[in-house]
């Protein structure tokens, strides 16, 4: 498990999973022609991997000129670089420098996230969970992928994973340690599970060292994964 996804180029992968998925087509084609029908056989004919699909037919689309190029990079691009970490970055933020803040976020998150302007779908029902030196929250969906997308931007492939969705709750410290956090035996680990209807955020430790920092300063030390509870904040060359 990795808490980075690959930087694999999104155009490059789109252009090799259409190749591949029409090679696999015709190749399929031409068994289903030649071969003998007196057997079961499998006729799939594309790879098997969800995500090759989705981004194979994406392409096709395009190609057949029923969805605009230009249109889905922008949408891509606004939950990307606009709806985004850096949002939830900002909520961290304003709640280490502004005590009247914190407490109103943890009290009703839906309402004070939209005091910053970020509202939207999936992020309509907030609850901020606080971590500190005795408590470590940290966040799953165990059915599918619920995440807060006005605040987070989209999910990272491996918080959608199965191993993730299922380890989060069996072996919650194992989890952490291979996301590089390790936690004293008296230190509380709690899972909180997102659903249709909440979903959460994680609060990170306010590091130390960072007290003469701004609050732009500290936006940008919070990562997405503190946000979601498998990371720490630190400042930099300073300990997580």
């Amino acid at each position: 498990m990795t808490s980075q996804d690959g930087p694999v180029g999104r155009r490059g992968f789109l252009q090799g999973a259409a190749a591949t998925a029409a090679a696999m087509a015709a190749e399929a084609q031409v068994a289903h022609t030649q071969a003998p029908h007196d057997h079961d056989h499998d006729h799939q004919a594309v790879p098997s991997d969800l995500n090759l699909r989705v981004k194979a037919l994406e392409s096709l689309l395009v190609e057949k000129g029923l969805v605009d190029r230009a249109a889905l990079d922008a949408v891509v691009d606004t939950y990307e670089t606009k709806i985004g970490p850096r949002n939830g970055a900002r909520v961290v933020a304003r709640a280490w420098v502004d005590p009247a803040y914190r407490k109103r976020l943890l009290t009703d998150a839906s309402a004070a996230i939209a005091e910053l302007g970020y509202v939207g779908g999936q992020g309509e029902d907030m609850v901020v969970l606080e971590n500190g030196p005795k408590v470590h929250n940290f966040v799953v969906c165990t059915l599918c992928s619920c995440y807060p997308w006005p605040i987070l931007g989209l999910p990272p492939v491996w918080y959608k994973s199965a191993p993730y969705r299922s380890r989060a709750v069996i072996d919650p410290r194992g989890v952490l340690r291979e996301f590089g956090v390790e936690l004293g035996d008296d230190v509380e680990v709690r899972v909180w599970d997102s659903t249709a209807e909440v979903r959460y955020l994680v609060l990170p430790e306010r590091p130390a060292g960072s007290e003469s920092m701004t609050e732009d300063q500290l936006a940008a030390l919070v990562t997405r994964d503190s946000m979601v509870g498998v990371g720490k904040v630190s400042v930099a060359g300073g300990p997580s």
